[in-house]
């Protein structure tokens, strides 16, 4: 029989939250959400047959199956810029107004930050200070050969220079940086699902994804290996799911460990595919692994310009997003050095990330330590639809993420 490679999530143990209790019986089935268990796992690789994988499925100590998919960098898009010139006012970017970053007595001090992407210039001015630790996942060795992960990291945390603050958590002093895309060789969610453990287990109390999983790429895949276009499809698609199933509860459980242990809070860009620009009603469904429940899934807004006060859903951004921020003319890092402006849900997610380690400074200073289910509470809650008068939920979620003023 044909045999495959998967990804199996597999439950260890499981204790009870502190305070409360289990029974026996409990610790030998999946909890589920809210059941005051703790959950421990580990995720494996296996090479199983059918009839394998169909037994692996029924046991109760494995919580998810899938195949591995191809992970695709979330492109940035072709949008106007803001009008002004990119919206320095105050000596600052656009995005940093708007989120209230510039008014913030937080600058994510004592936070870390872990971006994983295409990795990053190293040498670039705007990380001078910073204590970078990176980890390759494509084999292509350290750098950022496309320039997507420097510019991400620079809106998160790169320092002011020549005047103009345009990084959300300049305070940030340590970064984790795994590369999942190359030029050439793309991580899967296999590496994906390593690079996110190995982000938590570095200390990451934020993690940024500004990319997706590749399901066109798994169509032609699976075609070009000989299979007819319909039966390709319904094949990518079980996988899709599969996925994102596993997705759901990996971050479920590192949701339950945030009773004791720190965990990391995921934010990730929630796809650039709608096109109202052609069309109102030509908007696609958020992409994973932002749609898995738990990743704070993120839209783009665009400006009309200074004074910044009417903003707007970009046009490419998708829909059922938790949260949006600045996404069209975003200003940071080249690779290669220099400065660059691009557009996409990709450059909106590493605001929410920015402000997320804002307010976990401020949970720092007050307890100590940082919550990632508070942290992600505090991102909705303190989100706000003023200033976006034609918004509806369904495009930008609760509203543009603000950092915190006391």
């Amino acid at each position: 029989m044909d045999q495959d490679t998967y990804l199996i999530l597999r439950i260890t143990d499981v204790q009870p939250v502190p305070g409360t209790s289990l029974e026996p019986t409990d610790r030998d089935v999946t909890p589920a959400p809210g059941a005051g268990a703790v959950v421990e796992y580990q995720v494996d690789t296996a090479t199983l047959d059918p009839r394998d994988e169909r037994d692996l499925r029924r046991d109760p100590q494995v919580a998810a199956v899938a195949l591995p998919m191809p992970l695709a960098l979330i492109q940035p898009v072709a949008a106007a810029t803001p009008a002004g010139d990119l919206g320095h006012m105050h000596g600052a970017a656009w995005g940093i107004v708007v989120t209230g970053a510039l008014q913030s007595p937080y600058a994510g001090r004592g936070v870390t930050v872990a971006v994983l992407d295409t990795g990053i210039d190293a040498g670039h001015e705007a990380f001078r200070g910073i204590e970078l630790i990176q980890r390759d996942f494509t084999g292509e060795g350290h750098g950022d050969q496309h320039g997507h992960g420097t510019h991400v990291a620079g809106t998160i945390f790169g320092q002011t220079v020549g005047g103009v603050r345009y990084s959300v958590a300049p305070g940030v002093r340590q970064a984790l940086i795994g590369k999942v895309i190359g030029r050439e060789n793309t991580a899967t969610t296999k590496e994906l699902v390593d690079a996110i453990q190995w982000a938590v287990d570095g200390g990451a109390h934020i993690i940024n994804m500004s990319l997706g999983f590749d399901f066109p790429g798994l169509v032609r895949w699976w075609a070009a290996n000989g299979l007819e276009v319909d039966l390709a499809t319904a094949r990518a698609l079980a996988q899709y799911r599969d996925n994102v199933r596993l997705f759901d509860r990996l971050v479920e459980f590192q949701r339950s460990r945030a009773a004791y242990a720190q965990g990391a809070l995921i934010v990730a860009a929630a796809g650039n595919e709608s096109r109202r620009a052609v069309r109102p009603d030509y908007v696609i469904e958020v992409a994973p692994p932002a749609a898995a429940d738990g990743i704070v899934a993120v839209a783009a807004l665009g400006t009309a310009g200074s004074p910044h006060d009417a903003l707007a859903v970009a046009p490419f951004s998708n829909i059922r997003a938790d949260v949006a921020a600045p996404g069209v003319g975003v200003y940071s890092a080249q690779a290669g050095g220099g400065y660059t402006v691009m557009s996409g849900t990709s450059m909106a997610s590493p605001h929410v990330a920015g402000v997320a380690a804002l307010w976990a400074e401020r949970q720092l200073q007050r307890s100590g330590m940082v919550n990632s289910t508070t942290l992600a509470a505090q991102l909705r809650g303190n989100a706000r639809m003023e200033g976006l008068p034609e918004a509806h939920p369904r495009d930008v979620g609760d509203g543009l993420v603000t950092a915190p003023y006391t």
